[in-house]
Protein backbone atom coordinates (compact mmCIF):
# COMPACT_ATOMS: atom_id res chain seq x y z
CA UNK A 1 0.00 0.00 0.00
CA UNK A 2 1.03 3.40 -0.74
CA UNK A 3 1.86 5.91 1.85
CA UNK A 4 -0.57 8.82 2.31
CA UNK A 5 1.62 11.40 0.66
CA UNK A 6 2.52 9.23 -2.55
CA UNK A 7 -1.10 9.33 -3.55
CA UNK A 8 -1.32 10.55 -6.67
CA UNK A 9 -4.48 12.93 -7.05
CA UNK A 10 -5.24 13.57 -10.41
CA UNK A 11 -7.86 16.72 -10.74
CA UNK A 12 -9.72 17.89 -14.30
CA UNK A 13 -9.78 21.50 -14.18
CA UNK A 14 -13.32 21.79 -15.18
CA UNK A 15 -14.67 24.81 -17.16
CA UNK A 16 -12.59 27.36 -16.66
CA UNK A 17 -15.25 29.87 -16.88
CA UNK A 18 -16.62 28.35 -13.68
CA UNK A 19 -15.54 28.29 -10.39
CA UNK A 20 -13.45 25.13 -10.69
CA UNK A 21 -10.03 26.47 -10.92
CA UNK A 22 -10.89 28.81 -8.12
CA UNK A 23 -11.96 26.10 -5.33
CA UNK A 24 -8.47 23.87 -6.55
CA UNK A 25 -6.07 26.94 -5.62
CA UNK A 26 -7.99 27.74 -2.66
CA UNK A 27 -7.71 23.75 -1.90
CA UNK A 28 -3.74 23.79 -2.08
CA UNK A 29 -3.34 26.46 -0.50
CA UNK A 30 -3.28 24.98 2.93
CA UNK A 31 0.73 23.34 2.09
CA UNK A 32 -0.62 19.94 4.38
CA UNK A 33 -2.73 19.09 1.84
CA UNK A 34 0.49 18.32 0.26
CA UNK A 35 1.52 16.31 3.01
CA UNK A 36 -1.39 14.44 2.42
CA UNK A 37 -0.95 13.99 -1.86
CA UNK A 38 0.27 14.58 -4.76
CA UNK A 39 -1.26 16.86 -6.70
CA UNK A 40 -1.45 16.66 -10.41
CA UNK A 41 -3.90 19.28 -12.73
CA UNK A 42 -4.59 18.41 -15.98
CA UNK A 43 -4.63 21.57 -17.79
CA UNK A 44 -2.23 24.26 -18.92
CA UNK A 45 0.42 25.88 -16.16
CA UNK A 46 0.21 29.55 -18.08
CA UNK A 47 -4.10 29.60 -18.11
CA UNK A 48 -3.60 28.58 -14.28
CA UNK A 49 -1.32 31.20 -13.84
CA UNK A 50 -3.32 33.84 -15.85
CA UNK A 51 -6.44 32.69 -12.98
CA UNK A 52 -3.97 32.54 -9.97
CA UNK A 53 -3.18 36.60 -10.16
CA UNK A 54 -6.79 37.06 -11.08
CA UNK A 55 -7.91 35.62 -7.85
CA UNK A 56 -4.79 36.92 -6.19
CA UNK A 57 -4.09 33.57 -5.37
CA UNK A 58 0.03 33.06 -3.97
CA UNK A 59 0.40 28.84 -4.66
CA UNK A 60 2.98 27.99 -6.41
CA UNK A 61 2.62 25.92 -9.59
CA UNK A 62 4.92 22.96 -11.10
CA UNK A 63 4.53 22.77 -14.91
CA UNK A 64 4.94 19.45 -16.03
CA UNK A 65 4.84 18.02 -19.71
CA UNK A 66 4.87 14.20 -18.88
CA UNK A 67 3.10 12.75 -15.63
CA UNK A 68 7.06 10.93 -15.18
CA UNK A 69 8.05 14.80 -14.43
CA UNK A 70 5.74 14.73 -11.35
CA UNK A 71 7.37 16.22 -7.83
CA UNK A 72 5.79 15.22 -4.43
CA UNK A 73 5.37 18.44 -2.52
CA UNK A 74 4.14 20.70 -5.42
CA UNK A 75 0.80 21.25 -7.11
CA UNK A 76 1.58 19.83 -10.89
CA UNK A 77 -0.01 21.00 -13.49
CA UNK A 78 0.37 18.80 -16.51
CA UNK A 79 0.39 20.51 -19.78
CA UNK A 80 -2.71 19.01 -21.69
CA UNK A 81 -2.63 21.73 -24.35
CA UNK A 82 -0.17 24.50 -25.70
CA UNK A 83 -2.44 27.02 -26.77
CA UNK A 84 -3.94 30.09 -25.10
CA UNK A 85 -7.84 30.39 -24.20
CA UNK A 86 -9.70 33.36 -24.10
CA UNK A 87 -11.06 33.31 -20.57
CA UNK A 88 -14.25 35.16 -19.75
CA UNK A 89 -15.72 34.31 -16.55
CA UNK A 90 -19.25 33.64 -16.01
CA UNK A 91 -19.66 32.91 -19.48
CA UNK A 92 -21.21 29.96 -21.45
CA UNK A 93 -18.26 29.40 -23.82
CA UNK A 94 -18.72 26.47 -26.28
CA UNK A 95 -14.73 26.98 -26.89
CA UNK A 96 -13.97 26.91 -23.16
CA UNK A 97 -16.44 23.38 -22.85
CA UNK A 98 -13.58 21.88 -25.11
CA UNK A 99 -11.06 22.35 -23.09
CA UNK A 100 -12.74 21.03 -20.09
CA UNK A 101 -13.12 17.88 -21.74
CA UNK A 102 -9.57 17.51 -22.84
CA UNK A 103 -8.70 18.12 -19.39
CA UNK A 104 -11.49 15.29 -18.00
CA UNK A 105 -10.72 12.65 -20.71
CA UNK A 106 -6.90 13.15 -20.56
CA UNK A 107 -7.43 12.53 -16.54
CA UNK A 108 -9.50 9.60 -17.45
CA UNK A 109 -7.07 8.02 -19.52
CA UNK A 110 -4.25 8.35 -16.70
CA UNK A 111 -6.86 6.82 -14.32
CA UNK A 112 -7.62 4.05 -16.33
CA UNK A 113 -3.77 3.35 -16.96
CA UNK A 114 -2.77 3.45 -13.04
CA UNK A 115 -0.33 6.69 -13.65
CA UNK A 116 -2.80 8.41 -11.00
CA UNK A 117 -4.78 6.57 -7.96
CA UNK A 118 -7.91 8.84 -8.14
CA UNK A 119 -9.50 11.20 -10.01
CA UNK A 120 -11.48 14.55 -8.60
CA UNK A 121 -13.19 16.44 -11.03
CA UNK A 122 -14.13 20.05 -11.13
CA UNK A 123 -17.39 21.21 -12.24
CA UNK A 124 -18.07 21.21 -15.75
CA UNK A 125 -20.98 22.70 -17.54
CA UNK A 126 -23.24 20.02 -19.16
CA UNK A 127 -24.30 21.36 -22.36
CA UNK A 128 -20.76 23.60 -23.73
CA UNK A 129 -19.06 19.83 -23.29
CA UNK A 130 -21.04 18.25 -25.97
CA UNK A 131 -19.35 17.08 -28.98
CA UNK A 132 -19.17 14.21 -30.87
CA UNK A 133 -17.28 12.24 -28.89
CA UNK A 134 -18.77 13.55 -25.29
CA UNK A 135 -22.30 12.67 -25.53
CA UNK A 136 -23.16 11.93 -21.84
CA UNK A 137 -24.95 14.27 -19.16
CA UNK A 138 -22.33 14.19 -17.22
CA UNK A 139 -18.94 12.87 -15.65
CA UNK A 140 -20.90 9.48 -14.56
CA UNK A 141 -21.84 8.31 -17.47
CA UNK A 142 -18.47 8.39 -19.17
CA UNK A 143 -16.62 7.06 -16.88
CA UNK A 144 -19.52 4.31 -16.55
CA UNK A 145 -18.57 3.36 -20.27
CA UNK A 146 -14.70 4.04 -19.59
CA UNK A 147 -14.13 2.01 -16.68
CA UNK A 148 -14.88 -1.46 -15.30
CA UNK A 149 -17.87 -2.01 -13.13
CA UNK A 150 -21.44 -0.33 -12.83
CA UNK A 151 -21.24 3.63 -11.73
CA UNK A 152 -23.69 4.75 -9.19
CA UNK A 153 -24.03 7.99 -7.61
CA UNK A 154 -23.65 8.49 -4.14
CA UNK A 155 -23.75 11.51 -2.23
CA UNK A 156 -21.75 11.55 0.72
CA UNK A 157 -21.46 13.87 3.70
CA UNK A 158 -19.47 12.42 6.80
CA UNK A 159 -22.27 9.29 7.80
CA UNK A 160 -24.68 10.58 5.06
CA UNK A 161 -24.89 8.14 2.21
CA UNK A 162 -27.60 9.07 -0.53
CA UNK A 163 -27.33 7.27 -3.35
CA UNK A 164 -29.77 6.86 -6.66
CA UNK A 165 -31.94 4.17 -8.94
CA UNK A 166 -32.29 5.88 -11.73
CA UNK A 167 -29.92 9.81 -12.37
CA UNK A 168 -30.20 11.94 -15.21
CA UNK A 169 -33.42 11.15 -16.77
CA UNK A 170 -36.85 12.99 -17.38
CA UNK A 171 -38.64 12.75 -14.43
CA UNK A 172 -41.78 11.60 -16.48
CA UNK A 173 -39.05 8.77 -17.46
CA UNK A 174 -38.92 7.59 -14.13
CA UNK A 175 -41.42 4.72 -13.15
CA UNK A 176 -40.57 2.47 -16.72
CA UNK A 177 -36.77 2.66 -15.25
CA UNK A 178 -37.48 1.07 -12.34
CA UNK A 179 -37.14 -2.53 -12.90
CA UNK A 180 -35.79 -5.24 -10.92
CA UNK A 181 -32.73 -6.16 -12.64
CA UNK A 182 -31.53 -2.38 -12.29
CA UNK A 183 -33.06 -1.85 -8.66
CA UNK A 184 -31.18 -5.33 -7.69
CA UNK A 185 -28.02 -3.80 -9.24
CA UNK A 186 -28.04 -0.51 -7.66
CA UNK A 187 -28.38 -2.36 -4.26
CA UNK A 188 -25.79 -5.06 -4.14
CA UNK A 189 -23.40 -2.27 -5.84
CA UNK A 190 -24.38 0.41 -2.96
CA UNK A 191 -23.34 -2.98 -0.49
CA UNK A 192 -20.25 -3.93 -2.18
CA UNK A 193 -19.17 -0.05 -1.79
CA UNK A 194 -20.34 0.30 2.04
CA UNK A 195 -17.54 -3.10 2.45
CA UNK A 196 -15.03 -2.23 0.27
CA UNK A 197 -14.92 1.52 0.23
CA UNK A 198 -16.08 2.40 3.75
CA UNK A 199 -15.29 -0.69 5.99
CA UNK A 200 -18.49 -1.50 7.08
CA UNK A 201 -18.68 -5.38 7.67
CA UNK A 202 -22.89 -5.28 7.78
CA UNK A 203 -24.33 -2.41 5.87
CA UNK A 204 -27.77 -1.49 6.44
CA UNK A 205 -29.26 0.07 3.08
CA UNK A 206 -32.89 1.90 3.13
CA UNK A 207 -34.48 2.21 0.04
CA UNK A 208 -37.14 5.29 -0.68
CA UNK A 209 -40.80 5.03 -2.71
CA UNK A 210 -41.41 6.30 -5.68
CA UNK A 211 -44.85 7.61 -5.50
CA UNK A 212 -46.19 9.60 -2.14
CA UNK A 213 -46.88 7.33 0.68
CA UNK A 214 -45.42 4.77 -0.80
CA UNK A 215 -48.16 4.10 -2.93
CA UNK A 216 -51.16 3.60 -0.37
CA UNK A 217 -51.48 0.57 -1.34
CA UNK A 218 -51.85 1.10 -5.09
CA UNK A 219 -54.28 3.98 -4.87
CA UNK A 220 -51.06 6.54 -5.73
CA UNK A 221 -49.85 4.47 -7.92
CA UNK A 222 -48.17 0.37 -8.26
CA UNK A 223 -44.99 0.57 -8.52
CA UNK A 224 -43.83 0.10 -4.70
CA UNK A 225 -46.32 -2.73 -4.28
CA UNK A 226 -45.49 -4.55 -7.73
CA UNK A 227 -41.90 -3.48 -7.92
CA UNK A 228 -39.73 -2.16 -5.71
CA UNK A 229 -41.04 -3.99 -2.38
CA UNK A 230 -40.62 -7.52 -3.99
CA UNK A 231 -37.55 -6.61 -5.06
CA UNK A 232 -36.15 -5.61 -1.62
CA UNK A 233 -37.70 -8.69 0.06
CA UNK A 234 -35.61 -10.78 -2.31
CA UNK A 235 -32.40 -9.56 -2.12
CA UNK A 236 -33.05 -9.13 1.91
CA UNK A 237 -33.83 -13.11 1.52
CA UNK A 238 -30.46 -12.80 -0.33
CA UNK A 239 -28.70 -11.95 3.13
CA UNK A 240 -28.69 -8.30 1.95
CA UNK A 241 -29.77 -5.83 5.21
CA UNK A 242 -32.01 -3.71 2.63
CA UNK A 243 -35.70 -2.43 4.12
CA UNK A 244 -38.06 -0.21 2.53
CA UNK A 245 -39.91 1.20 0.55
CA UNK A 246 -40.05 3.66 3.21
CA UNK A 247 -42.41 7.08 2.50
CA UNK A 248 -39.83 9.57 1.22
CA UNK A 249 -41.57 12.76 2.48
CA UNK A 250 -40.76 12.50 6.08
CA UNK A 251 -37.73 9.91 5.68
CA UNK A 252 -35.57 12.88 6.37
CA UNK A 253 -36.95 14.97 8.11
CA UNK A 254 -37.73 12.36 11.05
CA UNK A 255 -34.41 11.49 10.92
CA UNK A 256 -34.61 8.35 9.70
CA UNK A 257 -31.76 7.95 7.62
CA UNK A 258 -29.68 8.10 10.59
CA UNK A 259 -30.83 4.34 11.21
CA UNK A 260 -28.82 3.65 8.11
CA UNK A 261 -25.30 3.21 6.20
CA UNK A 262 -26.72 4.49 3.01
CA UNK A 263 -30.30 5.50 1.25
CA UNK A 264 -30.97 4.72 -1.87
CA UNK A 265 -33.73 7.36 -3.60
CA UNK A 266 -35.67 5.94 -7.08
CA UNK A 267 -34.60 9.32 -8.60
CA UNK A 268 -32.02 12.06 -9.14
CA UNK A 269 -33.89 15.00 -6.91
CA UNK A 270 -35.69 12.85 -4.53
CA UNK A 271 -32.26 12.06 -3.07
CA UNK A 272 -30.36 15.01 -4.12
CA UNK A 273 -32.88 18.16 -2.22
CA UNK A 274 -32.32 16.44 1.22
CA UNK A 275 -29.14 15.70 1.02
CA UNK A 276 -28.06 19.28 -0.77
CA UNK A 277 -30.46 20.87 1.92
CA UNK A 278 -28.62 18.48 5.03
CA UNK A 279 -24.92 18.82 3.73
CA UNK A 280 -24.70 22.69 3.68
CA UNK A 281 -22.42 22.69 1.55
CA UNK A 282 -19.40 20.54 2.36
CA UNK A 283 -21.45 17.29 0.57
CA UNK A 284 -19.33 15.14 -2.18
CA UNK A 285 -20.68 13.18 -5.14
CA UNK A 286 -18.47 10.03 -5.16
CA UNK A 287 -18.77 7.44 -8.00
CA UNK A 288 -19.62 4.25 -6.90
CA UNK A 289 -19.65 0.67 -8.49
CA UNK A 290 -16.15 1.70 -10.17
CA UNK A 291 -12.81 -0.23 -10.63
CA UNK A 292 -11.35 3.09 -10.08
CA UNK A 293 -12.03 5.82 -7.77
CA UNK A 294 -13.62 9.92 -8.39
CA UNK A 295 -15.31 12.21 -6.52
CA UNK A 296 -16.16 15.60 -7.28
CA UNK A 297 -17.27 18.99 -5.06
CA UNK A 298 -21.48 18.49 -4.85
CA UNK A 299 -21.73 22.16 -6.87
CA UNK A 300 -21.87 23.09 -10.10
CA UNK A 301 -19.77 25.90 -12.09
CA UNK A 302 -21.59 28.84 -10.25
CA UNK A 303 -20.83 31.23 -12.83
CA UNK A 304 -22.68 34.19 -11.27
CA UNK A 305 -19.74 34.50 -8.37
CA UNK A 306 -16.55 32.98 -11.17
CA UNK A 307 -13.80 35.09 -10.93
CA UNK A 308 -14.62 37.35 -7.97
CA UNK A 309 -13.01 35.48 -4.90
CA UNK A 310 -16.29 34.54 -3.68
CA UNK A 311 -16.44 30.80 -4.23
CA UNK A 312 -16.52 28.12 -0.81
CA UNK A 313 -13.47 25.15 -1.61
CA UNK A 314 -14.70 23.67 1.72
CA UNK A 315 -16.28 20.77 -0.68
CA UNK A 316 -13.78 20.50 -3.21
CA UNK A 317 -11.37 19.77 -0.49
CA UNK A 318 -13.72 16.94 0.87
CA UNK A 319 -13.79 15.01 -2.23
CA UNK A 320 -9.57 15.47 -1.94
CA UNK A 321 -9.99 13.94 1.52
CA UNK A 322 -13.01 11.60 0.70
CA UNK A 323 -11.02 10.18 -2.25
CA UNK A 324 -7.94 9.37 -0.08
CA UNK A 325 -9.90 7.99 2.71
CA UNK A 326 -11.82 5.77 0.07
CA UNK A 327 -8.28 4.58 -1.52
CA UNK A 328 -6.76 3.22 1.90
CA UNK A 329 -10.38 1.70 2.92
CA UNK A 330 -10.39 0.01 -0.50
CA UNK A 331 -6.77 -1.13 -0.58
CA UNK A 332 -7.11 -2.24 3.41
CA UNK A 333 -10.34 -4.48 1.97
CA UNK A 334 -8.59 -5.98 -0.84
CA UNK A 335 -5.21 -7.00 1.71
CA UNK A 336 -8.19 -8.60 3.98
CA UNK A 337 -9.75 -10.43 1.34
CA UNK A 338 -7.05 -12.11 0.00
CA UNK A 339 -6.43 -12.98 4.23
CA UNK A 340 -9.69 -14.54 5.76
CA UNK A 341 -7.78 -14.43 9.00
CA UNK A 342 -7.12 -11.13 9.00
CA UNK A 343 -10.66 -10.72 8.41
CA UNK A 344 -11.63 -12.22 11.54
CA UNK A 345 -9.43 -10.68 13.62
CA UNK A 346 -10.65 -7.35 12.69
CA UNK A 347 -14.10 -8.24 12.97
CA UNK A 348 -12.92 -9.16 16.35
CA UNK A 349 -11.46 -5.80 16.87
CA UNK A 350 -14.63 -4.12 15.92
CA UNK A 351 -16.77 -5.93 18.36
CA UNK A 352 -13.83 -5.18 21.25
CA UNK A 353 -14.15 -1.62 20.21
CA UNK A 354 -18.12 -1.46 20.23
Amino acid sequence: MKKAENIIVGISIGDLNGIGSEVILKTFEDVRMLELCTPVIFANVKILSFIKKNLNSEVALHGIDRLEQLVKGKINVLNVWREGVDINFGQNDENVGKYALKSFVAATSALKEGLIDVLVTAPINKYNIQSEDFKFPGHTDYLDKELEGNALMLMIQDNLRVGLITDHIPVNEVAKHLTEKLISKKIETINTTLKQDFGITKPKIAVLALNPHAGDNGVIGKEDDEIIRPTIKKIFDSGILVFGPYPADGFFGSAQYEKFDAVIATYHDQGLIPFKTLSFGTGVNYTAGLNKIRTSPDHGTAYEIAGKGLADYTSFKEAVYLAIDIYHSRNEYLELSKNPLKVKEKQLETKKGA
